[in-house]
């Protein structure tokens, strides 16, 4: 019996060591897979910002409109390096929420993109979406640093500069006291939810893809962040309306994977075995996907009516909406949501790993013996 143990142990610690640490080799191999993904994003990006240095030069930017003094594209290069990294990085967060919902839905029926081969690009796109996002933030950073020292010493420069743009509501002016907190928000959630799958060894594969499901919310607080505070989607027009336009099919993909996802255990059932065990209540996942329909009629009311949110250039600037302590609630209701589904996990977890009491094997034997 000895020797059985002085074998058994060696790999159970080795098991215990695996579940306690960072998937760091799973990590490696997706950032080496995202090479050419972030490659393509890089050359996008690229042209993104040909495109708009081409639109202010011949004075049909849109931002010009609101801020003449950007008319300069070689001296603002950087904010125009910003914006083309914003809009790359919106692109690239479609792409991987789509990869993400067809995944996670029902199965595609092509024979050239199975499950495997859509979740590696799940997991590569959202690595570089992540990069475009520090980088979108790193540019706007360099140009506030650069605004700030006509001003400034270079040390209150970095530090203002560092305040409004990596500080969730450090940036205290304008439409950007919101739109930069909610990008920000986007940004720091999009980490922590992005990278739950390289911690599933120690917290468990329920619990990985309970918390990956709130990573939707990075998306929709991404793109808010878009339509808010975009100069080039500022005004009406149908860049506006195409940028609503295209959130149609992220939210019936959405609907689609609540009403058919792909591991059977995890359709809405009111009864039945296993209606218990989910990381949600029923109540909870039924509200869900009657939001899912509400935002696509809103949606399409937003499209046909469209009355969008946008500015008129006749117009003033509505005040922000909502104010910040709106945001901050919201964010403390989904941190909330988040330490509830834990808890609910480990609560079910620890019931499961509990040994069964003479009276539970009574009840759960069919004979009764």
């Amino acid at each position: 019996m000895a020797e059985v143990s002085e074998t058994v142990t060696p790999s159970s610690r080795k098991e215990k060591e695996r579940r306690a640490r960072f998937d760091w080799a799973g990590l490696r191999a997706d950032l080496r897979a995202a090479v050419p993904d972030a490659s393509l994003a890089l050359a996008i990006t690229v042209l993104i910002y040909w495109l708009l240095y081409v639109r202010v030069e011949n004075g049909s930017s849109a931002t010009i409109q609101i801020m003449p003094m950007l008319a300069d594209a070689d001296e603002f290069w950087m904010y125009w390096m910003c914006q083309a990294f914003g809009w790359s990085a919106m692109l690239w967060a479609y792409i991987t929420v789509i990869f993400g919902l067809m995944r996670s839905g029902p199965r595609p029926r092509w024979g050239w993109l199975p499950a495997a081969r859509l979740e590696r690009w799940h997991r590569t796109t959202s690595l570089t979406t992540i990069g475009l996002m520090f980088m979108h933030m790193f540019f706007f950073f360099t140009d506030q640093l650069r605004t700030n020292q006509h001003n400034w010493s270079f040390g209150r420069s970095l530090w203002t500069a560092f305040v409004d743009v990596f500080v969730p509501g450090g940036y205290a002016t304008g439409t950007g006291r919101v739109a930069i907190l909610v990008g920000l928000l986007a940004f720091y959630l999009a980490i922590p939810l992005g990278l739950a799958f390289y911690l599933r060894h120690r917290t468990g594969p329920r619990m990985w893809l309970a918390l990956h499901r709130f990573v939707i919310v990075v998306y929709v607080l991404s793109a808010w962040h878009t339509l808010l505070y975009s100069s080039q989607a500022w005004y009406d027009g149908a860049f506006r309306t195409l940028l609503w336009a295209l959130q149609i099919p992220v939210a019936v993909l959405l609907l689609v994977r609540l009403m058919a996802p792909a591991r059977p255990g995890e359709r809405l059932r009111a009864r039945g075995p296993g209606r218990r065990e989910h990381a949600l209540p029923f109540s909870a996942r039924l509200a869900g996907r009657i939001v899912v329909v509400a935002t696509i009629l809103g949606l399409v009311a937003v499209i046909v009516t469209g009355v969008d949110g946008g500015r008129t250039p006749e117009g003033s600037s509505p005040p922000p909406w909502p104010e910040k302590w709106v945001i901050w609630v919201g964010l403390l209701l989904f941190t909330l949501a988040i330490v509830a589904v834990i808890l609910r996990l480990r609560s079910r977890a620890a019931a499961a790993a509990r040994p069964a009491t003479p009276a539970e094997s009574r009840v759960a034997s069919p004979d009764g013996r």
